[in-house]
Order: structure tokens, then sequence, then C-alpha cells
């Protein structure tokens, strides 16, 4: 049974209905908190929560945050600074070291910020923001001595105590602690994937750019580290080309460098640069070894982004085909293969939608706060919930599906509702519903039906009327194709006019509400039957009435009143079909033939 809405509710940004406690700042979207800092199940945490403990820093404080992202900036500097200063030790003590000197100063203070930060108890799932339990657990973790390690500045501390300048390559390779400060961005990327306000491909995108720069500047400039530390310069990859290239610029051999590393990783190789000693070969071979699993893994992740936004085209390709192949096989009309044929093409137009998958997995309670705010409206303006109580409507437990609406004996629009007849009479649909254009449709299942209506006896009531007066309705085309209704509206005229008055009044008494047949209706659909007045192995004689179709009423002795009411006759027992005794009713099926003796 199913009524249709005009048109598709509009998407509107979810607001966080999580709120956590604070120091200094508040978070404004929780999208962007990695799943790290959630707190334990069931609190609830805000404005009039408790706060931390003095000098203490929530880590998901918006300040704390853009602190954290000004740091990664800074470690791009570090990534790109490290290798450089270690090939090119002139601009580690001359231009590039007071750059160092307040890089490191920055990291240095975040260490000491570190000691305020409250941290999650994995056990617990609660932040913990002791002071003597969060600097104890940084000490005795790894990050505390490699945060210094890549922190201290050893070139200058030398120069302070020695007073001399040291331009040994112990400082360079010390230098290049600072590349532990790379995780921080691989932090960053690893939370901005789970961010659903960034594109997850441009932002794995540009990991992959990073990693492959990031490999290129390192080994170009250890390869030209390589060459300044040969016992002989012009016996080097770019001394057989470039005499006294230690003497010209910086950036001439940062140059070359990056022109080696690139044309090695692309597996171009001119030719132009090559190894020249057993040192440069060496490394050559570990380069390009390397580069086999670097280009392994861009490919595949590319492969994965690409496919990954193309699978559903491939499934739609392979879901045509299959119908295609069905079609021709059975030798399909070409009308109902193009039927076969839109409705998948709809199916994955409207895939986007993905209005029951969303639903299917939050609790009932959220499910029907949804219902009732998308199509309340609706269900109250269709024509059979017309008048009925609050409580009803409220009860009502409503899904939403795509498909059509329209008829070929009529045409529906909102808020008009089809299948009520057969789910009422309890018999398969009489009519065919097809749509013409895009539509929503909200569905009330038979069975769920049946069971909200037992408890509303009044509200069942008022939806016969509503249901009776549809009916008197229907078009002369629309009952010729179901006589059922017409046999119905003719016992009610004859029969049942009384009792369905009193129904429609609220005075009916007990007996008279158990024959009627709005009783029946509202007490749920009971099952319906067929009597007659012979023994089941005798023979119709010519003129005999082939049975009565009736609803089975609660007991047997209704069940002989009735009989007796329609058979003129006064019956002590029923037997089936197959002559057996009938002792209980609730044994009986749907048109089952009973003979009353």
């Amino acid at each position: 049974m199913s009524t249709t809405t005009t048109t598709l509710q509009s998407a509107k940004s979810p607001v966080p209905l999580l709120y956590r406690r604070h120091s200094s700042g508040q978070i404004r979207n929780l999208a962007s908190v990695s799943s790290s800092l959630l707190p334990a199940f069931g609190t609830v945490v805000g404005e009039g929560s408790l706060q931390l403990n003095k000098f203490v820093i929530a880590p998901y404080d918006r300040r704390y945050r853009w602190w954290q992202a000004f740091l990664v900036v800074l470690v791009v500097y570090s990534a790109w600074s490290s290798p450089f200063e270690l090939a090119f030790k002139k601009v580690a003590t001359d231009s590039l070291l007071p750059v160092d000197l307040v890089v490191d100063a920055f990291f240095g203070i975040d260490i000491v910020l570190t000691f305020f930060v409250a941290y999650l108890d994995k056990s617990t799932y609660l932040l913990v923001d002791d002071h003597k339990k969060i600097a104890m657990r940084y000490v005795k973790h790894l990050w505390f001595p490699m945060d210094v390690a890549s922190t201290l500045p050893f070139q200058v501390i030398y120069q302070i105590f020695t007073g001399k300048r040291h331009y040994g390559q112990v400082f360079g390779f010390l230098n290049l602690l600072r590349l532990w400060r790379l995780r921080r961005v691989s932090e960053l990327f690893s939370r901005l994937e789970k961010d659903t306000r960034f594109s997850y491909f441009w932002t794995r995108y540009a990991k992959l750019i990073c990693v492959t720069l990031f490999a290129v500047h390192s080994a170009g400039c250890f390869y030209y580290w390589l060459a300044t530390h040969h016992h002989v310069a012009d016996d080097t990859w770019i001394g057989s080309l470039i005499p006294n290239f230690q003497d010209r610029s910086v950036w001439l051999g940062y140059t070359y460098s990056m022109y080696w590393s690139i044309v090695t990783l692309t597996t171009v190789g001119y030719g132009d640069l090559h190894a020249v000693n057993t040192g440069e070969k060496i490394f050559n071979m570990l380069y390009m070894l390397f580069n086999i699993g670097l280009t392994a893994y861009l490919i595949g992740n590319m492969t994965n982004l690409i496919v990954h936004s193309a699978v559903r085209t491939f499934a739609m390709r392979d879901a045509i085909n299959e119908i295609l192949r069905y079609a021709s096989k059975n030798r399909l009309p070409e009308s109902l293969k193009d039927q076969m044929l839109a409705h998948v093409t709809l199916k994955f137009k409207t895939a986007e939608l993905q209005q029951e998958e969303v639903l299917e997995d939050l609790p009932k309670a959220i499910r029907s706060s949804i219902a009732q705010h998308l199509f309340r409206k609706t269900v109250e303006s269709t024509y059979l919930f017309k008048g009925v109580s609050e409580d009803f409507i409220v009860q009502l437990d409503v899904i939403t599906y795509k498909n059509g609406t329209e008829q070929f004996l009529s045409k529906t629009g909102p808020p008009d509702m089809f299948g009520e007849i057969g789910v009422i009479f309890n018999v398969p649909q009489p009519f065919t519903v097809r749509t013409r254009r895009l539509s929503q449709v909200i569905r009330i299942s038979h069975h769920n039906f049946k069971q909200l209506l037992q408890p509303f006896t009044e509200d069942g009531k008022i939806m016969l009327s509503n249901f009776l007066q549809h009916l008197k309705g229907l078009k002369k085309e629309e009952l010729e194709e179901i006589p059922l209704v017409t046999e119905f509206l003719g016992d009610l005229r004859t029969e049942d006019t009384a009792a369905v008055e009193e129904l429609e009044h609220h005075a009916a008494d007990e007996e008279a509400r158990r024959t009627s047949t709005a009783y029946a209706f509202s007490e749920v659909l009971p099952t319906r039957i067929i009597i007659h007045g012979h023994h089941p192995n005798e023979k119709l004689t010519e003129g005999e009435s082939p049975g009565k179709l009736i609803h089975l009423p609660d007991t047997i002795e209704d069940l002989l009143r009735l009989a007796e009411k329609w058979l003129r006759k006064r019956g002590t027992a029923i037997l089936m079909a197959d002559g057996s005794q009938v002792e209980d009713l609730n044994a009986l099926r749907e048109n089952d033939h009973l003979y009353i003796l």
C-alpha cells in the first residue's frame, strides 16, 4: 500500500550531534577529528560539561589544531632542507642556518606544549588530563628522545662549547634526524583522507605527488653528495661533464642532480648523466630497485582510485549485457526488453541517492523520526488516514523506495494511494502501476499495517468509513476490473448497511460488530471462507447455490449462526472438503470450503 510524493527532500548538511569538552576552544566540525580522539560511548561533552585541569590543552582544540597545521608547513621545509644541506654544506653553515634555528625553535616550543596536551587512554577511551601522567607518558615514549634529537642544533651547540666552526659531514647526517618530523605529514594526510569535506581522490593524489617529489629530491641530493666526496672530482657522474663543479653555483649542481633523479625514476635513461665510479654504480642499482617498488606503489594507488570511480559504470555495462543476452536467448519482444533496460538504467542513474542504504544502518528510533519529518504531511493527506488519531500516524512505520505512480486506467499523484484494495481485501493487487518519470513512493507493508491497526479500533472504523466512501467514488471502468469490490458494495447495501452505520457512529453492540464486514476490517482483515449446506461427498442438485463467501468469525457458534442466516438451515457440525471435522477455527486458511451439517 503506497502513497506518492512530488519531489525528493533536499539534502542538508548534517549538524554535528556530538560536542566535547574543551580547554581553550571548541571544535566546530567533527569530520576533521581523527577517530583516535573520540570519547567513550555515552560521554556527552559540551558547554555544560566539566573542564579539563588547569593548563591542560585538549588535543582537538581548534587553536592547537592550527598550531599543528603550522608545524606541518615547517616539516615540509625540513624535508627539503635536510637532504639539501647534506649535499651542499655551504648553505648549511651560511644562508639557511638562521632559518634552521628559527624552525628548530618552533619545534622546541611544541615539545614543551606536548607536556600540557591531554591524551586518550586506550583502555578507557577517556581523556587523561593529569599533568604527571601526561609527562610520564611522553618521556617514556620513543617520540620524546626523537623529538629532542631532531630539534637540537648540534652545529651551533658545538660552536658554543668549542668556539670553533666545524664543517664536518657528521653534522649533515645529524640534520637528517629532522626527517623524523615527517610523521606529522603522514598523520595529516591520514586525517584528511577521513575528512568528508575534502575529496578523497585529490587528497590521495596530493599524497602520491609529495612522496614522489621527496624521493626524487632525496636521491638527487645524496647522489650529488657522493660526487663531492669522491677522491677524484673529475671521476664522477657530474665532474666528467663540469670541471671544478664544486666551485660552481649551488643551484647548478642541484639542477643537474634533480635532472638525473627524474630521468632515472622515469626509466628514460638518456645516458648523458651516468655513473662513473663504483660507488655511483652501486647507488644507481639501489635507486633503480627502489624505483621499481615506488612505481608499483604509485601505479597501484592510481589504478585503485580510477577503478573505484568507474566501478559503477562497469557494473552497469555488465548488467545491460546480461539483459541483452537473456532477452536474445529467450526471444523476448522488443517492448519488454526496452522496459528491462530502462529499469536497469534508472537504477544506476539514481544510485547516488542511496536512501535505503543510509537508513538501514540507523536505529529504529532515528529512522522513525526521519520518516515522520519527511512523509507525515503526505500520509495525513491520503484519504484513508483522514481523521485518524495522532498516535496512529506516529506509529506508522514508513520506508521509501523509488518506483512509478502512473496507471493505465487512471492517473495518481500526491497524495493519492494505490494498492490498498489488495491489502484490505487480502487478494492480489488488481492493478499494475507503471511510471513515466522518477517519483518517490511511501510504502506501508501489509504485515505492519495489520499489526498497527490492532490496538486502534476506533481509527479502524474511521479508515473503514473513508475506504467505503472511496470505493463508492471509483470510476465504472475501474469497478469492472475488480468484480470483488462490486460484490462487496452490493452486500453492504443489502445486508450490512445498518451495521456500517452503527460502526460509523460507534454504537454497535458486540454481536453486531462480530457479524458485520466493518468489524471484520477493524479486527485486521479476517480470513474469508466458503460455506456449503450439504455433505462434501454429495453432488449439487440443479439450481442449488454453489456456496456463500463469508468472513471467518471468532467462534464456531458464530459460524453456525452465520450459516443459518445464509443457508437457511441450522447446523451442528462443520466438515472440511476431505470429510474431517473442524474443531479449531484458527486452523482454517483463506478460501477453505466448509460444509455445515
